[in-house]
């Protein structure tokens, strides 16, 4: 038998995909822009094990067997074409246990680093060398962007049979040292409408989607690039959350609408603005996936005092058992009474987060060699628990 174990990391955009050209190959209608997180806080982990002793293919995820569906499939039909390996490993069936340290189906881009860690750990399997971005996109379209580290454009292409819809690093991770990212997390339950039956409600129905895909995302995502090499963090800033605003106007454009974002959505927004119109900068930049759940760019600089505004404004919940503040550690401060008297957003209920996650842009998938970290045992069944070292 083969074992393989892998871990891959979760993509946060920054220009948004949303729509698909051709839904069979995942072939997107524009281009989009990413920084991928650091492994160490939120990452998928893959175990693939293939054995002659298997009577059929089998997956089990974060605990739960489930079905092979099509894009797993597609995956590995795709990487058994590029094999450098002996024909009879090819025949071989194998199972797959899969889980994230994050809550699935949240908005918190779970597809992308789950398939993106399928496609490596694949790879490995089948000694394929190169690019494995074309097959993580797949499964999930945004899943290629997790193939890499740093700062990741996915290029739409043009091939029909999407040859040139693949992935390129416009930035190592330690490009941007000073930027870190705050995930605040809502609700971590499923949301009513998924990533994939949104975006095809909107290229049916939404106008506006296709004003963007074809006149702003070209003229953006080259904006957006320059502003990454240059490190230019206001322009970053302003191009993020611009793009978030217009993708979820296209989202309420779409007909019946989607609704990812709600009140408390909202109320993070308002405090971004009044926070950055307090401090006379734009030091903090949102951006909502299809989910609720913010994700805040900032440099590190900011993340002990805004992490102090967030805790003056959204009191964590009175629970002594919920770990609220997970991820790197952050200094506490205290706050200016001037900073506080400019703020013009009031202080809300404690536990509308009900934990946060302090991160930074980190590096592509990693093969984990030590067997200890395996998630299957030697009957190629689950094995409880989650290690990433």
């Amino acid at each position: 038998m083969s074992t393989i174990t892998c871990i891959a990391p979760v993509n946060i955009a920054v220009i948004k995909y949303w729509g698909k050209r051709d839904e069979n190959l995942i072939l997107p209608i524009n281009d989009s822009i990413s920084a991928t997180l650091d492994t160490e806080q939120l990452c998928a982990k893959t175990t693939i094990m293939a054995s002659p002793d298997f009577k059929k293919d089998q997956i089990w995820l974060n605990g739960k067997e489930e079905t092979i569906n099509k894009r797993l499939q597609n995956c590995l039909q795709e990487m058994k074409k590029r094999a450098q390996v002996e024909n009879d490993v090819l025949q071989w069936k194998i199972h797959i246990c899969s889980e994230n340290n994050f809550p699935t189906a949240a908005g918190l881009a779970s597809s992308a680093a789950g398939y993106a860690c399928f496609a490596t750990a694949l790879a490995k399997l089948y000694k394929v060398e190169g690019d494995v971005s074309a097959v993580a996109r797949a499964g999930s379209g945004s899943a290629c962007r997790s193939t890499m580290g740093g700062f990741v454009r996915w290029h739409m292409g043009s091939d029909p049979k999407g040859s040139d819809s693949t992935a390129r690093q416009i930035a190592p991770a330690d490009h941007w040292p000073e930027m870190r990212i705050l995930i605040l997390v809502v609700k971590d339950d499923r949301k009513k409408v998924s990533s994939a039956e949104g975006m095809k409600r909107s290229v049916e129905t939404s106008e506006l989607l296709k004003y963007r895909a074809e006149c702003i995302v070209p003229k953006v995502a080259k904006q957006m690039e320059k502003v990454i090499l240059e490190k230019n963090f206001e322009q970053f800033a302003l191009l993020t959350m611009k793009d978030s605003n217009q993708f979820h106007a296209i989202c309420r454009d779409t007909y019946p609408p989607c609704a990812y974002m709600n009140d408390i959505s909202q109320l993070a927004i308002e405090l971004v603005h009044a926070y950055n119109s307090a401090v006379n900068e734009t030091r903090v930049a949102y951006t909502f996936d299809a989910g609720p759940n913010p994700t805040l760019y900032l440099l590190q600089k900011d993340v002990p005092e805004f992490s102090a505004i967030l805790n003056h404004y959204f009191p964590p919940p009175n629970d002594a058992d919920v770990e609220y503040k997970k991820g790197i550690p952050v200094s506490a401060v205290k706050l200016s009474e001037d900073l506080l008297k400019k703020m013009t957003v009031k202080p809300q209920l404690p536990g509308l987060f009900k934990y946060t996650i302090h991160t930074r842009v980190g590096e592509g998938p990693k093969i984990l060699k030590n067997e200890e970290n395996h998630l299957l045992n030697n009957h190629g069944l689950p094995i409880k628990g989650f290690k990433t070292d």
